[in-house]
């Protein structure tokens, strides 16, 4: 359909056609996620699937609404440059949507939204295009709509410990994997709260977490050898590395807060995450490891015997 049918349903109140079934126009705003143009990407397709997945048009047919979407996070996986990016990254800002209305009302079995986050996990880690803003194509953003992914399937019930613990592994692999790109779009920030929703659930101690943070700090620690420096350093995945601790950092020393359309977040963000104050040090722990020449040492109290 054109652009200007698209447009008069906007301004309808962005209700389903009365004109087409849902079925037909759900298969064309699917395609439209990876359209070129901003407009018909981000303007109308989003917009009106995020609606109708929020008034609960597709309750009875979530699943193969999230089905229909997983093989967009496979579309051109691997290219890096080209415009395949806009339909991979769409599609993982799309489940994020489908698994944040099971979030809410409970609609999906555990192996429907566990199958997803196989899927999810697989083109996080694997994603070569890391580009924010692209000129005239507008937000490709994959790295920071995957960190969405992440913080909604963090927010499942169908996630106990093992899975959660799973998604904190892909986003220190996500990190720590070599790219020629820094991230300059805030994607450091989104990931932290991906994490911090992690920690949020409660389900994850020290011994998981701690060990973790030290894997992220392992990477950022100046490599020598024979004494001198390596050439490039420090490498865009440092970069970006070093600025996930420091966004991590800052969201536990401020505290977070929950989306105010997902009913389940006023209670799991009520509280701060369990052990915070252990965790704090242990984030300074890596920040001040890979500047040791810049921080004053210090020894995180012993306990009273």
């Amino acid at each position: 359909m054109s652009e200007a049918y698209w447009q008069s349903v906007m301004q309808a109140g962005m209700e389903v056609p009365a004109d087409r079934s849902l079925d037909e126009c759900t298969v064309e705003l699917v395609e439209m996620l990876g359209h070129p143009n901003p407009r018909w990407r981000e303007d109308i397709a989003y917009p009106l699937l995020t609606t109708w997945i929020t008034k609960g048009v597709y309750d009875e047919l979530l699943s193969g609404l999230g089905d229909g979407i997983v093989p967009g996070l496979r579309y051109g996986l691997g290219h890096d440059g080209d415009l395949s990016v806009l339909r991979r990254s769409y599609s993982a800002l799309m489940l994020a949507e489908i698994i944040g209305r099971d979030n809410n009302e409970h609609l999906m079995t555990s192996d429907s939204v566990l199958a997803w986050g196989d899927s999810a996990t697989a083109w996080y880690v694997r994603e070569q295009d890391h580009r924010g803003w692209v000129p005239e194509q507008g937000w490709a953003n994959a790295i920071a709509h995957g960190a969405d992914l992440l913080a909604a399937l963090a927010r499942s019930r169908h996630f106990g410990r093992l899975e959660l613990t799973v998604l904190l592994d892909v986003i220190a692999d996500r990190v720590l994997t070599p790219t020629s790109y820094i991230w300059r779009h805030g994607e450091e920030d989104r990931l932290a709260y991906a994490v911090m929703t992690l920690l949020h659930r409660n389900a994850l101690d020290a011994g998981i977490v701690e060990p973790w943070l030290a894997r992220l700090g392992a990477g950022i620690q100046v490599p020598r050898t024979r004494g001198h420096i390596e050439a490039e350093w420090p490498s865009p995945s440092v970069r970006n590395t070093s600025s996930l601790l420091r966004a991590l950092h800052l969201q536990l020393a401020l505290g977070v807060q929950g989306r105010a359309d997902l009913r389940a977040d006023a209670e799991l963000f009520a509280e701060q995450p369990a052990h915070r104050a252990d965790l704090i040090l242990a984030v300074l722990d890596q920040i001040r490891a890979e500047s040791p020449w810049l921080y004053r040492p210090t020894t995180r109290a012993k306990p009273v015997t």
